[in-house]
């Protein structure tokens, strides 16, 4: 028998995938963060992508209603009920045109980020070559990698940069990719699409026999720019395509865990066979109040919009008037905002700190997202226009403080990472 101090350090390593994961890069800012609120100060937060607003009353009144019922309470349906799969495809007719077929091309998730890992688990094999955004959402690179595949960066602009990206791939991968992920309008960045970018997506990647992945969970969340088209509206990109979304932005539903998938039947029935194994889908209540909010009234959708919009541009020229300009973004619940000038040589966990430690706002560092984050930091649209405006003021504040006193930013960020040590 082995002795007692051996077995517990082989008990003790770092399991395979495990090992694969970097450290949570946004750990030691919800950490500064924690301390400083257990401290009572008063940190405004921008960091998480955490909606504020209160789900719309006529689903919550539809999941009080329906978990009344005992008959609820028992397993559901891990592919979705079908009135929630016919209500997606209702969805996807009246939004872009598209038929969907609820029962072979229609799947309900436990939120987009579930569903999205799941089928990377469901497609990949150890040394599989997977193509993904950078920087982007991190479920879109790290599910594939927890699944054991090998991931390749893209560019996320959507123009030429891109397209050749996709070339060098094809060319110098081996194997040769098996699915690229893309999504817009784009988490973090707010970058959007057309339909012609989509088009030849689907062109190059049917071409080259590659899957695509579209992560479509910011559809409704846009601003003074055409609603955002779906790649499922391309002809032929069923033939490889599934797309997900989410109800957690467009009905302030993010608790609820509650999304969809819709596309290409191989996939949609890759991931249906793999969740028959791991849950038996979401609390039916939970499904029959997503009924209510795809087929109910959409005037709640408009307010959320509305919403962000207003605090969108609260945000952005509130920084302008603080000497921050940052661009103003066309769709989602975020601004990507460059890493001021005279801050850009401290990256953005360290420009994050102290933002945090000298003006108590919150917000996420670039890198979080990929390397080719680290030149900004992302700020999410889930304070009322009162605390963007407080949150405003304090960062001016900051900023003329530290303006012209390089000296001083250098010392005082050495003091910083003494104390978050």
């Amino acid at each position: 028998m082995p002795p007692r101090d051996h077995v517990t350090a082989t008990m003790e390593q770092e399991f395979y995938r495990i090992r694969r994961l970097p450290p949570y890069v946004f750990a030691e800012v919800n950490a500064m963060k924690a301390r400083a609120r257990a401290a009572g100060e008063d940190i405004i937060d921008f960091g998480m992508g955490n909606p504020d607003s209160p789900t719309p009353a006529h689903i919550v009144d539809k999941l009080c209603e329906t978990a009344r019922d005992p008959r609820t309470h028992r397993y559901s349906n891990s592919r979705g009920i079908p009135g929630l799969r016919k209500a997606i495809a209702a969805y996807y007719e009246r939004r872009f045109g598209v038929a969907i077929d609820p029962q072979s091309e229609a799947i309900v998730t436990l939120g987009s980020k579930e569903g999205l890992a799941n089928l990377a688990s469901a497609i990949s094999s150890p040394g599989d070559v997977m193509l993904v955004p950078n920087p982007s959402y991190p479920i879109h690179p790290f599910g594939f990698i927890i699944a054991g595949a090998s991931t390749r960066d893209i560019p996320i602009t959507p123009n030429e940069e891109f397209f050749s990206a996709l070339e060098r791939a094809v060319r110098h991968s081996v194997p040769k990719p098996t699915a690229v992920v893309i999504n817009y309008p784009n988490n973090p960045t707010a970058e959007v699409v057309d339909l012609d970018f989509y088009a030849r997506v689907v062109d190059f990647c049917r071409h080259h026999e590659i899957f695509v992945l579209s992560d479509l969970a910011y559809s409704e969340i846009y601003f003074d720019i055409e609603p955002p088209p779906s790649i499922l509206q391309v002809p032929g990109a069923r033939q490889i395509a599934v797309e997900f979304t989410s109800m957690s932005k467009t009905y302030s539903m993010p608790g609820w865990r509650i999304g969809f998938a819709a596309g290409n039947k191989g996939l949609i029935g890759a991931l249906t066979r793999i969740k028959s194994y791991l849950d038996y889908g979401a609390f039916t209540p939970v499904q029959v109040a997503a009924v209510a909010a795809l087929n109910g009234p959409q005037d709640c959708v408009d307010e959320i919009r509305a919403l962000y919009k207003e605090r969108r541009d609260a945000l952005v020229d509130g920084l302008a008037t603080a000497g921050w300009n940052v661009p103003s973004p066309p769709a989602t619940m975020f601004v990507w905002a460059p890493i001021p000038p005279a801050f850009r040589h401290l990256g953005s966990v360290d420009f994050s700190k102290l933002l945090l430690r000298e003006a108590k706002v919150a917000v996420s560092p670039g890198i979080g997202f990929g390397e080719h984050g680290d030149g900004h930091v992302r700020i999410a649209l889930v304070e009322n226009v009162q605390r963007i405006r407080q949150a405003v003021r304090s960062i001016k504040v900051f900023f003329g403080r530290y303006s012209n006193t390089y000296g001083k930013v250098i010392e005082d960020l050495d003091r910083v990472r003494a104390q978050t040590r």
